[in-house]
């Protein structure tokens, strides 16, 4: 099915062929149409699914038909949980609208920027704005936003917001934003917490689950390679220099981690940064740009990388250190084999990680063989978990001991 058939307007349809979108993925097929109806939406995929677009082409069709006169309004707001999708999705938006007869103006609203030339940018008057709640709330804390003419509100990575603890600024959002309105909520998964999210945002959304797009997983060629901790960078090392990856993402249990191996390693002759939450945010910009420009060829990141990024073509996923959670192993190898292309995802396992990755196989739907590479071999056995002592009932304190304590202070002081 072409793009032609999903009623979007000449001028977007321009915009599609000329970034080479041909055919619309499964999500985009089932949700614009929804969209287009007006309909409020819950839409499941996995990452790289094509989601951010589902959502900005049918909102500009929408837009761009009911456009007034005089200053612009906002009437869009796009949460996401990072600076680096919020800066993507606004810029979705301008891509994609660049051949409508009146352009959108659209607001990227992020921490680690000045925040006043955001606020100058939303009083000149702006239709679109894409933000991070912590920032938005900043603004709105300053009474500098007007929210009350929204028509469209979107949820991109929600479950990724849950984790970053959005729920507790979701209550302050909604109540700036007018009844009614379409809400639209995409991720990745769903689970109970993101349930009762959703349920304050929308009664009557449709549900749409994309089960199908699994094959985007089955591109990618997924090894496990059992190795000692302390040789995981020395065979790191070896693989690069053996297979002349172009572009090659490792993933980092922490920061600190993330930083030392990017230092160790350009010592060694290779082009790599580190990639985490505590950049500056011009650095952030500088490191991924440089990275899809390829003047950086191995970025050591967080699970900040793992969610929402747009890089084509990323050769080569490793997981240094496995994901704690489960699910973030599909979004961390998700980041290759892109767009229909293969790709390949290589794990270091060693005594310690493999009943975690045996959990991460049973709940991610994998099943592979572990190998070991000659002169890398893991090597001892697995250590044995000492028994602690069982916990005496009453020693610890509970919350609620805690919070009467907290009140019992900030009413003496």
């Amino acid at each position: 099915m072409p793009f032609s058939t999903l009623k979007l307007c000449p001028q977007i349809l321009q915009a599609l062929a000329e970034v080479g979108y041909t055919q619309p993925t499964s999500i985009q097929e089932k949700v614009i149409p929804l969209v287009l109806e007006r309909k409020d939406i819950m839409a499941r995929a996995q990452t790289g699914s094509g989601k951010s677009a589902s959502f900005v082409l049918p909102m500009l069709e929408l837009w761009s038909a009911s456009k007034g006169e005089g200053k612009a309004k906002i009437k869009a707001l796009v949460l996401t949980p990072t600076r680096e999708l919020t800066v993507q999705v606004a810029e979705a938006f301008v891509t994609f609208g660049k051949f409508l007869h009146v352009k959108p103006k659209v607001v990227s609203v992020i921490g680690g920027e000045k925040i006043g030339e955001q606020l100058y940018d939303i009083q000149q008057g702006c239709d679109i704005v894409v933000a991070t709640s912590g920032r938005l709330l900043d603004i709105m804390s300053k009474k500098q936003i007007d929210l009350s003419r929204v028509e469209f509100f979107v949820l991109d990575e929600a479950d990724k917001m849950l984790d970053l603890g959005f729920e507790q600024e979701l209550g302050s959002i909604l109540e700036a934003l007018p009844a009614k309105r379409q809400n639209l909520l995409f991720s990745a998964t769903y689970p109970e917490k993101m349930q009762a999210i959703a349920s304050k945002i929308t009664k009557n959304a449709v549900d749409v689950s994309i089960e199908a797009e699994a094959p985007t997983v089955e591109l990618i060629k997924q090894r496990a390679i059992e190795v000692n901790k302390e040789n995981r960078a020395p065979l790191l090392r070896q693989l690069l220099r053996e297979n002349k990856w172009e572009l090659v993402l490792v993933f980092m249990a922490n920061k600190r981690a993330a930083d030392n191996i990017a230092v160790k390693f350009r010592k060694h002759g290779f082009l790599a940064e580190s990639f985490h939450g505590d950049l500056l945010q011009e650095d952030r910009s500088w490191t991924l740009k440089s990275f899809k420009e390829r003047k950086i060829r191995v970025l050591f990141a967080t699970d900040i990388a793992s969610r929402g990024l747009d890089i084509d073509d990323v050769s080569c996923v490793i997981n240094f250190d496995l994901p704690r959670a489960t699910e973030d192993y599909i979004h961390r190898i998700g980041r290759t084999g892109r767009a229909g292309k293969e790709g390949l995802a290589i794990s270091f396992i060693d005594h310690e990680d493999k009943a975690h990755f045996a959990l991460i196989q049973k709940r991610c739907g994998v099943k592979l063989e572990t190998e070991q590479i000659k002169g890398f071999e893991l090597e001892g056995v697995a250590p044995q978990k000492e028994k602690g002592s069982a916990p005496i009932k009453g020693k610890r304190k509970s919350k609620k001991d805690k919070l009467r304590e907290a009140q019992k202070e900030g009413a003496s002081s």
